[in-house]
């Protein structure tokens, strides 16, 4: 069962992206009650050189990300929070991301898909987007939105109790 939050995701003052999404995790797991089954949250960012890319606002926004994007590696931080009961687990975890060299035309062809509004960094490689990327070094699932190596050794132990 997917059960989506209302909850400010600003990002704190100095607040680093592992800091960012562990909060966010954390605070989404806590707002479900669901004392039958353990609760799986999570929160994904883009940080390019300690700039933290969130979901674009507009179509502006999200053309400047994908052009600061554009020929870079950047890392893709998802933290993830499993409640059941009063045991709480989470962590995170970091992908390097590459992306291709992107002309103008490029990005303007990746917005007019609409793929880019919804997504942290303005991209998604499970879909379009992942024309935009030259290599990833990490965890594919990470950059989709959540690791699912240590998600699923979690909820195993979990469940196995």
């Amino acid at each position: 069962m997917v059960c989506p939050v209302d909850i400010d995701e600003s990002k704190l003052e100095r607040e680093t992206a592992v800091a960012l999404v562990e909060r966010l995790a954390q605070a989404k797991a806590a707002s479900i009650d669901q004392p039958e089954y353990p609760v799986l949250a999570g929160d994904t960012v883009v940080s390019l050189q300690q700039q933290i890319l969130g979901k674009p606002s507009d179509w502006k926004d999200a053309r400047s990300m994908l052009e600061s994007l554009s020929g870079r590696e950047h890392q893709v931080v998802s933290g993830w929070c499993i409640r059941s009961g009063s045991d709480e687990r989470m962590g995170h975890v970091t992908t390097l991301v590459r992306f291709r060299s992107l002309s103008s035309s490029q990005i303007d062809a990746y917005l007019e898909t609409g793929e880019p509004f919804d997504k942290a960094g303005a991209y998604g490689i499970q879909g379009q987007g992942s024309a935009l990327v030259e290599e990833v070094r990490g965890s594919w699932s990470n950059v989709v939105g959540l690791p699912l190596g240590p998600v699923v050794r979690v909820l195993r132990e979990l469940l196995e109790r």
